[in-house]
């Protein structure tokens, strides 16, 4: 009897070591997603002068407000895909007298070569025009 008890506990800790090949269930991890979404067009639109309301209009509502200086809003994203995909993105947003007066972050103004190209380009079909070519 003692003979097939261990036969069986061994036969048992053995089929253990084969357990790979079967599919058990996996914990599945969530994609948290937290903050504004910043993106560079957002950034793009932003000049200075602007009103809080436009800004707030472009950005949206700021994720934090500095409770102590009101003239600073920051702006804040991240994603978090398990295993795969991290991410973050931070834009600080500073006001004099209620307009933006500069910001600061992860992401800065695009260069606009593609719209002074076509600001160039512009130009020179006016240009042509007034000159009869």
């Amino acid at each position: 009897m003692r003979h097939l008890v261990c036969l069986i506990c061994a036969s048992l800790l053995l089929s253990a070591c084969s357990m790979p090949r079967f599919s058990l269930p996996r914990v599945h991890k969530v994609t948290v997603q937290q903050g504004n979404v910043i993106t560079q067009e957002m950034v793009d639109k932003l000049k200075p002068g602007m009103t809080r309301g436009q800004v707030a209009y472009i950005m949206g509502d700021p994720v934090f407000r500095n409770t102590f200086n009101d003239d600073r809003w920051d702006y804040i994203y991240s994603i978090e895909v398990p295993g795969y995909y991290e991410d973050r993105k931070t834009v600080s947003v500073f006001f004099e007298n209620d307009l933006l007066a500069y910001f600061t972050g992860d992401l800065k103004p695009s260069t606009g070569d593609a719209e002074e190209a076509a600001e160039a380009g512009e130009d020179a079909e006016e240009a042509n025009a007034v000159s009869g070519i």
